[in-house]
């Protein structure tokens, strides 16, 4: 038997015996239960239907150069709820203050941050784009030594924390090891130069550190010939 081909061929399979045998098998009930409970997985995307209660938390950020606090509230709906496959996920995001002088770009940002949350994806890499907004006016040193370059920065790490609480992130936390050899190394440094943590500028770290580019926290110090963060441990020698 000619059979004529009118689409281009983009795979194939050798007809065996035992593709035949596969191809003519029953599925069981447990596999048809399975492959229909795949199939009724939700997974987030625009035409999800918010319901009456969400889930959320709400971050307070306060900030050198605003007088009021900013209240970031986070709602997540819940996907899939009670099954193997629950999914907690961002739906949408407000932020409130007594400052009203941001209140257009605030209201304007946060409704785009919401849709972009409800399209559905990988949604995290609004993260890095909002922490790389710079203020043309200069950012500003949270405690701690923590680098902020704008307040739509202060926005996206409230988002980075949110996503990390929900798991759709992960944390780059140091283990136990690695910390306890980062406070040795601070206390030794902190005693060479006859530095105390009441007398440090930034609360943590030596006066004399600079900005670290990973985790923007002013950290880096000179350690064994290699200049490396006493707060997350990144180092140009490796």
């Amino acid at each position: 038997m000619v059979k004529k081909i009118e689409s281009k061929i983009t795979s194939f399979k050798v007809k065996t015996e035992e593709v035949e045998k596969e191809e003519m098998r029953v599925a069981t009930p447990e596999e048809s239960q399975a492959q229909q409970n795949k199939a009724e997985v939700v997974r987030m995307h625009e035409s999800v239907q918010r319901p009456d209660m969400l889930v959320g938390s709400t971050y307070k950020v306060k900030t050198p150069v605003t007088e009021h606090a900013m209240y970031i509230t986070i709602n997540d709906i819940i996907l899939n709820e009670g099954t193997e496959h629950e999914a907690r996920r961002p739906f949408e995001v407000f932020i409130n203050s007594k400052n009203m002088d941001n209140f257009q770009w605030v209201v304007a940002l946060t409704r785009l941050i919401s849709a972009v949350f409800r399209k559905g994806g990988d949604t995290t890499f609004m993260v890095e784009e909002l922490k790389a907004v710079f203020d043309p006016k200069g950012g500003y040193f949270k405690p701690g030594g923590i680098f902020m370059p704008s307040l739509v920065a202060e926005i996206g790490h409230a988002i980075e924390r949110h996503m990390q609480m929900i798991g759709m992130l992960k944390a780059d936390n140091l283990d136990e090891h690695q910390k306890a050899f980062l406070e040795k190394k601070k206390a030794e440094i902190e005693a060479a130069q006859g530095a105390t943590k009441a007398e440090s500028s930034s609360g943590e770290f030596p006066d004399n550190a600079t900005v670290c580019a990973k985790c923007s926290t002013k950290a880096v110090v000179l350690m064994d010939g290699c200049m490396t963060c006493l707060n997350c441990g990144d180092s140009k020698c490796g």
